[in-house]
């Protein structure tokens, strides 16, 4: 499709022209046009990239698409109900500098726009534009302090149970095999076609009866598997190129086992595959258990103000950061995925993060310190066993190669352990003899240890960073400088209710990182305009007026 001509010339006909008076100086769709589309249209170049100038008819304008999927963000409208605001709504024609007989275009553009936008890396480039415009009105700077937590996305699938899931993966192979008319079929084909596509299986079946469709659903996909890599040379190439034919074999390989040349069920990976209409969309839980999902996790990042707002006055916090990640993936990969997104966004790194325990370990705090950046967080605590004595009840001094036990006695050796794999080094001290008689051997040394004789300690390279942060989060400064995080909580709820981040509207990780960029977005676009708006009605009513009736 071809790039259509764009020109900012205005005409006597657009919505500014003929109604612009009737919108008030403070109304949102009148900011948009004033501050949020000069943004779009400074970013046609990039968007260009993705379109051809001279191939067939011309497209719809590409800043018109990237406008309207940031207004229906910000008014949460899905795309039938976008295009009609388009047609009939006087502020979105505002918005978007339109004339007031624009003709509109099919839902379905928007669904091409998105995709074009994810073909060609362009996914980012909303956020990035208004993430600009913020920097240059100076509401937000390249170095400032900002706080980051996650949150779960669902995804756009049913929770299936394994044999459902099973069984919905054999059917999407055999429906995509069927749309190959030139391949022929196998002599088992009716039966499976029977079995999985015309149909169901009752969920009043006992456990007994679902674990023997669940193997027989196992076995079938092995014969289904066997035939299709059985064929010649053009057979097989066609078939291993259709998606749901690779996703049989990862599901089989995921939830069965050969042993002694039969095939068992054997528990699932934690990145298996929930549902084979979005296979990025994984299971994951919270570490208590109590919060579980299929879906995705996104990472939000914004900055933290250095003065506490006025009453009355709009949040002047702007995210920085929406950063979608696989369910199964750690809160301290997110973040490294945050700061290197930042970093291409032209952000430096922050001077100071405010994080959970989740994001701490020693070796970031380290990396931090060396990069020039200070990791705010508390440290979590060591674990135990048998109710002995924490690793944080020693005063280890890792350079030195000693410890000191919570009975005041020193270590009396000390190994260092390097793993092969990563060069990560470890610490393991000893205390021999000196546990014998020692009053605190019950509660210190536990089965485990060499045959109850001695206490055995071992602790990272990074140890000593550990019990500082452990030591600092318990006093009183740095709880309560911790109160800088607990913003990041209303920020999150505010994209959950006002702009949907909690449900993914599309599936698969590349469209759900786009639809999250658009939500970041759109969040700080209404952030700014009720910003811009406080501060012109405080212009023009003075101060003491304004609590007036």
């Amino acid at each position: 499709m071809g790039l259509p001509e764009f020109s900012l010339q205005g005409s006597l006909f657009s919505i500014d022209n003929l109604l612009g008076d009737q919108f008030p100086q403070d109304d949102r769709f009148r900011l948009f046009a004033a501050h949020v589309r000069p943004l779009l249209v400074k970013a046609r170049p990039a968007l260009e990239a993705a379109y051809c100038r001279d191939n067939g008819r011309p497209g719809v304008e590409p800043v018109l698409l990237l406008g309207v999927s940031l207004l229906q963000f910000m008014e949460r409208a899905p795309d039938r109900q976008a295009v009609e605001m388009l047609k009939y709504h006087l502020g979105w024609k505002l918005a978007l500098g339109l004339d007031l007989a624009v003709s509109a275009f099919d839902p379905s553009t928007l669904v091409y726009f998105r995709q074009r936008l994810i073909e060609h890396e362009q996914a980012k480039l909303a956020f990035d534009a208004v993430l600009e415009g913020l920097r240059e009105a100076g509401l937000v700077s390249r170095r400032s302090r900002q706080r980051l937590d996650s949150t779960h996305v669902l995804g756009l699938v049913a929770r299936l149970s394994l044999t459902e899931l099973l069984r919905e993966t054999i059917r999407l192979a055999l429906k995509e095999l069927h749309a190959n008319a030139d391949l022929a079929r196998p002599p088992f084909w009716p039966v499976l076609w029977e079995r999985y596509v015309e149909n169901k299986v009752d969920w009043r079946l006992d456990e007994a009866t679902l674990k023997e469709k669940q193997m027989q659903a196992g076995q079938d996909i092995t014969l289904l598997l066997a035939w299709a890599q059985g064929q010649d040379a053009a057979a097989a190439a066609v078939v291993a190129r259709g998606k749901q034919v690779q996703l049989l074999k990862r599901v089989l390989e995921e939830n069965f086992a050969s042993e002694d040349g039969k095939l068992q069920l054997h528990p699932q990976p934690p990145a298996a595959v929930k549902n084979p209409h979005d296979p990025e969309a994984t299971w994951s839980a919270k570490a208590d258990g109590k919060k579980q999902w299929v879906g995705y996790k996104a990472q939000v990042a914004e900055t933290v103000p250095d003065q506490p707002c006025e009453s009355g006055e709009p949040t002047a916090a702007f995210i920085t950061a929406v950063e979608t990640q696989p369910a199964t993936a750690s809160d301290e990969a997110g973040m490294q995925q945050v700061l290197g997104e930042q970093a291409k966004s032209g952000m430096d790194k922050p001077s100071e993060l405010f994080v959970d325990g989740a994001y701490v370990s020693a070796q970031v705090i380290v990396d931090a310190r060396r990069e020039g950046w200070e990791l705010v967080g508390p440290a979590q605590e060591p674990g135990s066993k048998n109710k002995t004595f924490k690793s944080d009840a020693f005063d280890v001094d890792v350079e030195n190669r000693v410890a000191v036990c919570p009975a005041g006695k020193a270590s009396s050796h000390c190994s260092r352990l390097e793993e092969k794999a990563t060069g990560k080094a470890s610490y393991r001290f000893e205390w021999g003899r000196a546990c014998a008689d020692c009053p605190l051997k019950e509660r210190c040394v536990s089965r485990g240890q060499r045959g109850q004789d001695h206490r055995t300690l071992c602790v990272g390279e990074n140890h000593g960073v550990l019990q500082e942060r452990r030591r600092q989060q318990k006093t009183e400064p740095f709880i309560t400088r911790m109160h800088h995080r607990n913003a990041i909580e209303g920020t999150q709820s505010e994209l959950v209710r006002g702009h949907g981040l909690r449900q993914a509207r599309y599936r698969g990780l590349p469209k759900v990182r786009l639809q999250n960029y658009l939500i970041g977005a759109a969040c700080n676009a209404k952030r700014w305009m009720a910003r811009v708006a406080w501060e012109f009605r405080r212009s023009v009513c003075p101060a003491p007026l304004r609590g007036a009736t």
